[in-house]
């Protein structure tokens, strides 16, 4: 199952990563450049003809080769706290004119596929769509591919597109964040369908391992729960299923998030932050605290304890809570890891487990030390603790199968005489 769905994941990175048809952008045109830009909000900025003498100019127009750090889109620049606003949160708006070539073709605008964090897009003044919903509650979603027809009397003439953005506050963000990261694409009707084909392959691969370790960790749970009664090591199989559960719908989330509109970004900061995260966390160690000959109360209850206090960490935003339950749980495994060294049963192999599942756990730790965070195979990027993962996954079903051995040799006798 593992090579099978490493197989499927390498095809999807080799689809999705490929640049975009040189031929499909030499008949788009990439909407870069100089774009007028203006903090705060105001439904009249979307209209023709407004006074734009207090506006900013920004230039979107991004370096060769460029791309994001998370999928690895192309033509990614910063935002507006690079560009004179650090810390800004809240709506903005960016207008410029643009000229629709002349013919008798249809004409679509690509909408930017990278904004922190939603969207309107306005032509002359109409509003075509956008990404969430924006206003007095907004609530905004992941931002994907997404394209809006233009008037079929646009051919031929000049238009204002305007783009009203809204950055969640509250929400953590980078010295670059903010706005628009890669500029829309005006496209003839066929063109911006190919186009389109192609932006939604390359978000596609990048999350796609988001969605296929997810799966191999729920198929690994019930293999956990299935043979439990069976296993010389009941109780960490019983935990483990738990712990997996929880890290599979943590890594599921960035591809609901990035592929529907299922969460809004609030709700995926505080499902990950509130419960996902220190409930794994607290789960990972009570399950390998069990793989050890005497389980030690105390390391439960003080897995617990720091689960209570990530919880609260997470929904107060209180950071140095959050931090007090990460470092706490990485040093009960060392505990942890420190007696299975010393006293348990396939030490070795439980001990390699164990250590990838800390990678996989702790990537804001190893970042500090200065560990690269994700990689770019085949252009789209894979992180650090998908890699951990793709090991720990398999060494963990190794681990739960061999814990079939010692029934698997008391039972030979018997079988033999059957």
């Amino acid at each position: 199952m593992t090579a099978l769905l490493l197989a499927i994941v390498i095809a999807v990175l080799a689809v999705g990563g490929r640049p975009d048809p040189a031929a499909l952008r030499a008949a788009a045109i990439t909407l870069d450049g100089s774009w007028q830009f203006h903090i705060g909000d105001d439904p009249g900025w979307a209209a023709l003809g407004i006074d734009e003498r207090g506006w900013e100019t920004l230039d979107l127009t991004a370096p060769p080769g460029s791309h994001d750090g998370d999928v690895g889109l192309p033509g990614y620049v910063g935002g507006w706290m690079a560009h004179g606003h650090p810390g800004y949160q809240g709506y903005a708006w960016y207008r410029r004119t643009v000229d629709v070539p002349a013919g008798d073709r249809a004409w679509e605008v690509l909408g930017p596929t990278a904004l922190d964090d939603g969207y309107e897009l306005y032509w002359n003044g109409v509003r075509l769509g956008g990404s969430g919903r924006l206003g007095t509650a907004p609530r905004v979603v992941g931002v994907r591919p997404l394209r809006y027809a233009l008037p079929a009397d646009a051919a031929g003439h000049r238009g204002v597109l305007a783009i009203r953005a809204y950055m969640q506050p509250g929400i953590p963000a980078g010295a670059d964040g903010g706005g628009m990261h890669i500029a829309p694409i005006l496209a003839p009707r066929p063109v911006g369908d190919a186009l389109y084909r192609v932006q939604w392959w390359r978000t596609v691969a990048g999350y796609i391992v988001d969605l296929v370790e997810p799966l191999a960790m729920f198929a690994l749970a019930g293999l956990a729960l299935a043979w439990r009664r069976r296993s010389g090591h009941p109780g960490f199989l019983g935990i483990v299923a738990v712990a997996l559960v929880l890290s599979a719908l943590k890594r599921l989330e960035n591809a609901t998030y990035a592929w529907t509109d299922l969460l809004s970004l609030p709700a995926y900061v505080g499902w990950m932050n509130i419960v996902l995260a220190p409930l794994g966390f607290s789960a990972w160690a009570i399950a390998w605290n069990r793989w050890c000959p005497r389980p030690w109360r105390w390391l439960d209850a003080t897995a617990v304890a720091l689960a209570a206090a990530g919880i609260a960490g997470g929904a107060m935003q209180i950071a140095v809570l959050t931090r007090i339950d990460r470092l706490g749980v990485l040093a009960l495994l060392a505990v942890i890891a420190a007696r299975i060294a010393r006293e348990a049963t396939m030490r070795v192999l439980a001990l390699a487990t164990l250590a990838w599942v800390v990678v996989a756990q702790f990537p804001d730790e190893l970042s500090e030390l200065g560990i690269t965070g994700i990689w770019f195979p085949l252009g789209i990027g894979v992180s650090r603790t998908q890699y951990a993962y793709a090991v720990a996954i398999p060494l963990l079903a190794v681990l739960i199968v061999r814990t079939m051995a010692p029934q698997a040799t008391t039972r030979l006798p018997e079988l033999e005489r059957e």
